[in-house]
Parts: C-alpha cells; sequence; structure tokens
C-alpha cells in the first residue's frame, strides 16, 4: 500500500452566519486536522475573509518529531498565506510534515465553506532584493549540520567569535534525520568489558571494513576521541540511553542512542548553547559560493548568495570550516564518480536531506584542494520504498530481525558490512526485502522506531504489517508461509546456539518466535559519499601537493579518507562530533 497522508475532519466551530458571509472586515474560520492513519496529527486553525481570502494560519497542535517539523511550520504557514495558495513545494527534511499541513489546510478550507480547488494557483509574490552585506566573525562556519555546528560551538568555548553559513531554511543537514546511532567506546568501563570492545578493535573493525582504504592516523584520532566527544555532549546536557546496540552494518554493539529521537538531541544541545551565549551567530538560507583569498594564498571568508538574492560577504579573521556534507543527492555527482553499482541514476532514491548536493566540490578544486577516493560511495539497504529515506524503518537493531526476500528466504548475513548486504539485496527478486520482527521488540502497539514513528502508525499508513501468525502476516506481504517458517526455524536455532549460521551471522538475540509478527518493505538507497577533500588530524584541507592550505579547515561527510570502501554504520556521526571538535579548535587558533 502506498503511503497516504489522510486528512480526517474535526468537528469546527464556524464563526460565521449568512448575512456576515456578506459583510466587510468580517472573517471565517477553519480548523483542519491530518496525520499519518490519525496519528501524529497536525491541527491549524485558518481564518478568511468573506471572500475566501486567507488571512491567517495559526499551528494548534503537531505531534510531529520537533526539530524535524519545526521548519515545515516555519515556512510554509507564512508562505500560503502570502501566495493565497496551497500548491508549496515541500521543505526538505520534512516531506511528511509538509504534505501534512497542505491536508489540514485542505480540510480547514472545506470546514469553513469554500473550495480547495480555488487555492492551488500561487498569487505573484514579489521578494525584494535586500542590501548586500559584510559579515565577520573569528571563524566562518559553512554548514549547520552536525559537523558545522560542533566546530561552532567547539571553536566558541575556544574563545572565537563564530559565523555559521547555511543554504537551507534550518539546521540539521543529515545528522538530524539520522536514527542517532553514535559509536564510541570507552576502555574504561565495564560496559566495554562486557561487550568485549575496545578502542583498538573499534579501530580495526573501521580499517578493515573499510578494505583498509582509510587513513591509519585519521582513524586512530577518529576512534581514540569520540568517547571525549560523548562526555562532552553530556556536559552541555544531552542524554544517552544507557545501553548500546548493534546499527545497520556496525558490526559491533557499541552505538549509544541519545535519548531524544532521531538526531533532534544534537541539534537542540547546540541551539540551546548558541541562544545561551553571546558570539555565534546562525544565518539560514545563505548559500556560500566561493572561497576568499587574500594575497597569501590564505582563505579569509566566503562569498555567499542570501535569501533574496543579495550578495553576503563572510569574512574571518582565524580561519574557515567546511563542512558543507556530501553529494548524494546530486545525480550527476554521484554517476560521474561511481565506479561500485551498477547505477546510482534517478532511479535509486536517497536517504539524504535535499541540500546533499556537493556544492563544496567545485569550490575546493577551485582551491587545488586534494579530492580522495570519490568513488567510495555507501548504499543501504533499508530505504522507504517510495521515497528512500530512512523513516518508516521497523528495526531497532541487529540483533532482533531477519531479512527475506520476496520469496521468504533469507539471503545475507544482516550483520555484517552495509555494501554487502546491498549487493546481495540487488540480486534478489524485485530488488527488495522484507524486514522480519516480532513481539519481543514491539509488545505494544505505541512502542516507536528510531525515527519516533509507532507501529500502529506504520501499520496504519501501510507501511508495515502485523500478523498474530506467520500464516496470517505472510498472507498480507504475498510471502509463502512455508519458506518463512523454515527460514525462522533455522535462524531461531542458531539464536540458542550462538553458532555462526551459513552466511556466517554472529550477532544474535532472542528468536523470533513470539506472536504477533511484523513486516516492513525495504529496497536499496544511496546514503553516503566517503570520498571527499583530504584532511590532516587537525582538519586541515590539503592542496594536490599535500600542504596545508591556510585558513581553511574540513569536517564531516565533505571529507575523505576517513571510512574507505565501506562506512560502518553509527561511525558517521562519530566522524562529525570528532573532526567538528577538532576543526572549531584549530581554527579558533588562527594559525
Amino acid at each position: 500500500m502506498s503511503r497516504k497522508i489522510v486528512a480526517l475532519a474535526l468537528s469546527v466551530v464556524m464563526l460565521f452566519t449568512m448575512a456576515l458571509a456578506l459583510g466587510e472586515g468580517k472573517t471565517v474560520t477553519g480548523r483542519g486536522e491530518s496525520g499519518i492513519g490519525g496519528k501524529d496529527s497536525v491541527v491549524l486553525d485558518v481564518s478568511f475573509d468573506a471572500q475566501g481570502k486567507i488571512l491567517e494560519v495559526k499551528l494548534v497542535e503537531s505531534k510531529e518529531t520537533p526539530g524535524i517539523a519545526d521548519a515545515a511550520f516555519e515556512r510554509l504557514l507564512p508562505e500560503i498565506v502570502a501566495s493565497q495558495s496551497i500548491k508549496v513545494d515541500v521543505v526538505g527534511g520534512a516531506s511528511m510534515t509538509s504534505q501534512a499541513i497542505i491536508k489540514a489546510m485542505e480540510d480547514a478550507i472545506t470546514q469553513a465553506g469554500f473550495d480547495p480547488a480555488n487555492y492551488q494557483e500561487k498569487a505573484e509574490v514579489v521578494v525584494e532584493k535586500a542590501a548586500d552585506e559584510e559579515l565577520s566573525a573569528d571563524v566562518v562556519v559553512i554548514g549547520a549540520g552536525g559537523a558545522g555546528m560542533a566546530a561552532a560551538v567547539q571553536a566558541h568555548q575556544n574563545g572565537a567569535t563564530v559565523l555559521v553559513i547555511e543554504k537551507m531554511p534550518k539546521v540539521g543537514g543529515n545528522t538530524i534525520l539520522a536514527g542517532g546511532a553514535l559509536n564510541a567506546v570507552d576502555d574504561r568501563s565495564e560496559m566495554a568489558i562486557r561487550q568485549n570492545d575496545s578502542v583498538e578493535w573499534h579501530y580495526t573493525q573501521t580499517y578493515e571494513g573499510g578494505d583498509k582504504q582509510g587513513y591509519p592516523d585519521l582513524i586512530h584520532t577518529l576512534v581514540s576521541n569520540v568517547w571525549d566527544g560523548v562526555e562532552w555532549l553530556k556536559g552541555m546536557g544531552m542524554e544517552f540511553n544507557a545501553e548500546p546496540f548493534t546499527v545497520l552494518g556496525g558490526l559491533w554493539p557499541r552505538a549509544w542512542k541519545p535519548s531524544m529521537p532521531v538526531g533532534t538531541g544534537f541539534f537542540k544541545t547546540y541551539m540551546d548553547y548558541v541562544e545561551a551565549n553571546k558570539g555565534i551567530e546562525v544565518r539560514l538560507n545563505t548559500k556560500a559560493e566561493e572561497f576568499i583569498t587574500d594575497e597569501t594564498g590564505r582563505v579569509v571568508g566566503v562569498k555567499c548568495t542570501g535569501e533574496t538574492g543579495n550578495t553576503v560577504t563572510a569574512m574571518a579573521a582565524k580561519g574557515v570550516v567546511c563542512a558543507m556534507g556530501g553529494f548524494s543527492r546530486n545525480v550527476e555527482l554521484r554517476q560521474a564518480y561511481n565506479i561500485q553499482w551498477a547505477t546510482l541514476d534517478a532511479s535509486i532514491p536517497s536517504t539524504n536531506h535535499p541540500g546533499a548536493t556537493g556544492d563544496a566540490i567545485k569550490m575546493l578544486m577551485k582551491l587545488g584542494a586534494d579530492l580522495i577516493q570519490m568513488g567510495n560511495l555507501q548504499l543501504l539497504p533499508l530505504g522507504d520504498p517510495e521515497t528512500g529515506s530512512l523513516s518508516g524503518a521497523i528495526e531497532h537493531g541487529v540483533e532482533s530481525r531477519i531479512f527475506v526476500n520476496a520469496e521468504g528466504k533469507r539471503f545475507v548475513n544482516e550483520g555484517g558490512r552495509r555494501d554487502e548486504m546491498t549487493h546481495a539485496l540487488f540480486a534478489q527478486p524485485g530488488a527488495f526485502l522484507w524486514v522480519i520482527m516480532d513481539s519481543d521488540t514491539y509488545p505494544t502497539g505505541d512502542i516507536k522506531n528510531n525515527f519516533n514513528e509507532s507501529i500502529d502508525s506504520l501499520i496504519a499508513a501501510g507501511r508495515a504489517f502485523k500478523g498474530e501468525t506467520l500464516e496470517e502476516l505472510c498472507a498480507q506481504i504475498d510471502v509463502p508461509v512455508e519458506n518463512l517458517k523454515a527460514a525462522l526455524e533455522e535462524y531461531n536455532k542458531h539464536c540458542l546456539s550462538k553458532e555462526p549460521d551459513a552466511f556466517g551471522r554472529t550477532l544474535y538475540g532472542t528468536p523470533i518466535d513470539n506472536g504477533p509478527f511484523y513486516a516492513g518493505k525495504r529496497v536499496p538507497t544511496m546514503h553516503h559519499t566517503m570520498g571527499g577533500v583530504r584532511i590532516n588530524t587537525k582538519t586541515q584541507v590539503l592542496s594536490e601537493l599535500g600542504q596545508p592550505i591556510p585558513g581553511l579547515y574540513a569536517a564531516g561527510e565533505v571529507t575523505g579518507g576517513i571510512h574507505g570502501t565501506n562506512r560502518l554504520g553509527g561511525n558517521a556521526l562519530a566522524d562529525i562530533l570528532v573532526f567538528g571538535r577538532i576543526a572549531g579548535t584549530e581554527a579558533a587558533k588562527g594559525e
């Protein structure tokens, strides 16, 4: 079943009479609600004049994920009033909320006695071009995702004033859409001993898991500093769940999940810091275009285009941090660099936010920066069948589920590498899989996945399926029950013995034998670009001659040389935290 956002009518108080409809200066109010399967609703109050002009749109209630949904409300509600239209573009990273707003508007228009068909054409909105600006700070950070905000906060804590430039209408980047899992090992802890884990084992799995293409010095920097980063976040108020788990492709139970949903906890922490301290400014809807250098070749700022098309010049007295992300949303670039997959054309969706278009690549090439391992491109096997996003995934951790193909048969080590799982998935009939779980993970319908979605809401929307028995589940997903039963019987034996199975799986939880049973359909999706600009352990950007480009630092997915051919699940957020902090520290020195 395709995903739908179903508009539900609330009881509405209409503040008008027949005479009122003919009067001037009178208003009509409609209330509209929408949500996925009647859950996670958006409720709006909309005021109109007697002729149907939209006067005001107020948000009454939202159960959407805070931090992700905010940008949709902030942009679309005033845009609807300004354009007198509900035919508005969805906000990247908040597409579900955007669609819910549109459905709620249709409901409100109808409840007020008007026709939604009359609100499909946009009124022309003239935006006056603002004056050009020149801004300055000790440190300029380009990109307000996880790496950029870590750099900004750390630079400020090191005594620098900071200006953050972000092209999108909200902070967050890919990080705020992520499941939030963060690999980190504290060698001194009882937890690491109990999990038979260590910093060195994290290093070995990262190095070998990327086919030894990652630079050893960068990997050592990553694994040796990430626990300190976790403590840094905790010191600013961020909370994590008590026990680590194994994230998809993480290979070991060392992933720490924030207590807040998806990646919102990182940005609540960072933005709380920004709001509580002077000296950090975040400029949204401002797109970096070109690095500015002085006569010595030092990077001293960045030329940008502002929201109205004006020029914004951001000058840095000490350093510039490039944290502009990867290029998973740029089909042309990923096709050009692809050497690993049969195709990465537009038929392959992406988990990434719309701003992940590789804007930094041309800017860095113009400086003569060294771009490395650009063909190392990661796909995941767990994308939403319609959008490619990670939302809707029913799994909570590697140990609690299996994958089966359209025939109900297992086909891969579900605890293995991401590239191996995805290559195996492409070889299956229809190139899709079913995630199979039982009630051990979802004892009640209000239990949520890693993306703040309850299993009941996913089932109501047709994004997941539930059967009290395997027969009932298989009837819904059109899988031969005898095959699924055989797959589970064999798998459950290994849950008890803990011995590797025919696929080499070694990570097991409890047997999947306790109904009701659940299934979710998933497809391959473009996820991460491991190649990028070469940096050293100080995050200085290196030229093609291997020399630091003065004044320029980089962190996050824009960099290369850390993950090799295959990034371990949970290492991306570790990467942006560790190298974001280092970039902020080094840029604040002004050396």
